[in-house]
């Protein structure tokens, strides 16, 4: 039987989950829109969810160019190199992960931020490949577990 952690007021404190941002309906995509996924918002019930954006972490605005990641950087259409920007993002939500426990996430799929297993080729054709976003992969170096929204029920 699991061990339930209570606060100092005697409520049992709940696990919490990092989440992209978009997922639960924060407008931070890159268009300005979000991606809510109804059924990530029901894990209320069981987590405290912690809604993140690396790409706006990391100093991006609302809306901004798409970017993909090509030979290892982060570049949008017009060729302008964001990597830094993907980079400084990542770092963010890993260091607020680990100052707050945190040990899974469910990020946004084929993000160049938020992908994992697949993500968009730097062609900005919608063609797919193997890999990861630039968060998803440092989460997954410091032993957290990352989902997608389309596999999130293997975290719960």
């Amino acid at each position: 039987m699991e061990k339930l952690e209570h606060d100092d007021k005697g409520a049992v404190l709940k696990e919490k989950l990092l989440v992209s941002a978009c997922l639960i309906g924060v407008r931070v995509r890159y268009d300005g829109g979000d991606s809510r996924t109804e059924s990530i918002l029901r894990l209320e019930d069981r987590y405290d969810l912690i809604p993140l954006c690396p790409e706006v972490l990391g100093g991006l605005p609302v809306p901004r160019p798409p970017a993909e990641i090509l030979l290892g950087k982060a570049v949008t259409e017009e060729g302008r190199d964001v990597t830094v920007n993907f980079e400084a993002g990542a770092r963010i939500t890993l260091d607020y992960c680990l100052e707050n426990g945190i040990r899974k996430a469910i990020l946004k799929s084929k993000s160049p931020s938020c992908g994992t297993g697949m993500i968009y080729d730097g062609s900005f054709t919608r063609t797919l490949t193997p890999g990861d976003g630039f968060t998803a992969e440092l989460l997954r170096r410091h032993g957290i577990e990352v989902y997608s929204e389309n596999n999130f029920m293997e975290c719960v």
